[in-house]
């Protein structure tokens, strides 16, 4: 006869525990937990020992700015919660005063005429709607010389790999420093990839991101044309991810739209969010757009996994992103940021760190800098740093091999948290 095992409610077996656990796919079981949450945790669990010596800490990982959004949004928000019906199902793609608010700010910011009908599509978050164009890109698979591949930049944001793993594809870096000002020469990043033995016929799509999450480095308009025209020569799909186009600090060095090169729509997308620009980033509010076919294909895709955006949100994003309220806020928190980052880039200058002007991003609220020499990694020298004084920023090895040896600090925070880090760092013995 059979045997069973007796299962006691809230005594599940190990074997049996461990058999569930196998039944997640392969992409799931191999990624890890996302750094900032890794590094929320590890906060989390050193804040007692932290307050105790008086060094609470001081959040700087996150890119999230603190402030909160233009009054004008609030008003709009409560007004639209009165309209009837407001509650109920929006459409995936967005309602269409959103999409029309979408078209007229990519016209007056950029000069970008943009269908509303065909060429534009609500997300929830950038973050999302990159997750699903890259799904929608990638045929998933575990043997790794069949993977579709995409370019991303290194260092880069942390969740493109990840996106990429857990949708069965694999990433190969496009390396950014100093030599090449950020602009890397992208044949030449190809002719590598080639002399590395990188099937250069998987590459299905590259993404750049400026301005740039963790670097805070720009690019002129000729690059953006440089890329356009590789994209096109290799028939690869072009994802810009513009999330922090808005945050600058001088007018003539304003962030383009990669929307802005003729012919650019033959093969791009570009990503765009109001959690940067507007502090909205519980919000949770974004649009894609570009090339008609890409937005047709995402499109089909996500209107299976989701029912578009809460329409009283739409509403009052449609009504600060064209707004004179918006625009003021905006010019108010880029002056903000550029206080900020001189403040954080003075109190680092006193601390030893060489930063030549030429070094200092001209947008993002983002600081780059490497690690003390001391240091053998960047992952020990922040540890370090959170547990002496509480200071809490990310490992430059968060964001691609080219990322180690620097970390990345968000000077979000208030002023005075940000001369509070560098008192701290002065008397625990922190310099260059």
């Amino acid at each position: 006869m059979k045997a069973f095992t007796t299962i006691v409610p809230g005594h599940t077996n190990w074997s049996q525990k461990n058999k569930m656990k196998e039944l997640f796919n392969e992409y799931v079981k191999s990624i890890e937990t996302y750094i900032m949450f890794q590094i929320k945790q590890e906060t989390a669990r050193l804040t007692p020992e932290l307050e105790a010596k008086g060094r609470s800490p001081i959040a700087l990982a996150m890119g999230a700015p603190v402030a909160p959004p233009p009054e004008l949004v609030y008003q709009k928000l409560i007004e639209a919660l009165k309209i009837p019906q407001i509650h109920t199902y929006s459409t995936p793609k967005g309602e269409n005063f959103y999409l029309e608010a979408i078209a007229k700010r990519m016209k007056n910011r950029f000069g970008v005429e943009l269908d509303t009908k065909t060429e534009i599509f609500s997300l929830i978050g950038s973050k999302e709607g990159l997750a699903n164009f890259i799904r929608a890109l990638i045929n998933p698979t575990t043997t790794d010389s069949e993977k579709d591949i995409i370019l991303v930049p290194d260092p880069g944001y942390a969740s493109y790999t990840q996106i990429i793993k857990t949708n069965g594809g694999k990433s190969c870096g496009i390396p950014l420093n100093k030599e090449n000002k950020y602009m890397p020469d992208m044949n030449k990043v190809w002719q590598q990839l080639q002399n590395d033995g990188i099937n250069t016929n998987k590459v299905k799509a590259m993404i750049i991101n400026y301005p740039s999450n963790p670097l805070g480095a720009t690019c002129s308009l000729e690059y953006l044309k440089h890329i356009v025209d590789f994209c096109k020569e290799k028939q690869i799909w072009l994802i810009s991810d513009a999330a922090y186009c808005d945050i600058y600090f001088e007018e003539n060095k304003r962030p383009h739209s990669v929307l802005e090169i003729e012919g650019a729509k033959d093969i791009a997308v570009e990503f765009y969010s109001f959690s940067k620009p507007y502090s909205m980033t519980g919000f949770r509010l974004g649009w894609v757009c570009g090339n008609a076919d890409a937005i047709n294909a995402f499109g089909r895709l996500k209107s299976t996994i989701d029912t578009g955006l809460f329409k009283a949100l739409q509403k009052c994003a449609a009504e600060i992103i064209n707004s004179k309220e918006g625009d003021d806020y905006i010019k108010q928190a880029n002056l903000n940021f550029k206080n900020k980052q001189n403040i954080v880039v003075k109190g680092f200058r006193e601390l030893g760190w060489e930063i030549k002007d030429e070094d200092i991003p001209d947008a993002t609220f983002y600081i780059w800098l490497p690690i003390p020499p001391r240091y053998k990694t960047s992952q020990e020298f922040t540890q370090d740093l959170l547990k002496t004084s509480g200071i809490v920023v990310v490992p430059g090895s968060a964001f691609g091999n080219n990322g180690e040896g620097y970390f990345r600090l968000s000077a979000v925070s208030t002023d005075e948290h940000l001369q509070e880090v560098i008192d701290r760092m002065k008397k625990d013995g922190f310099h260059f």
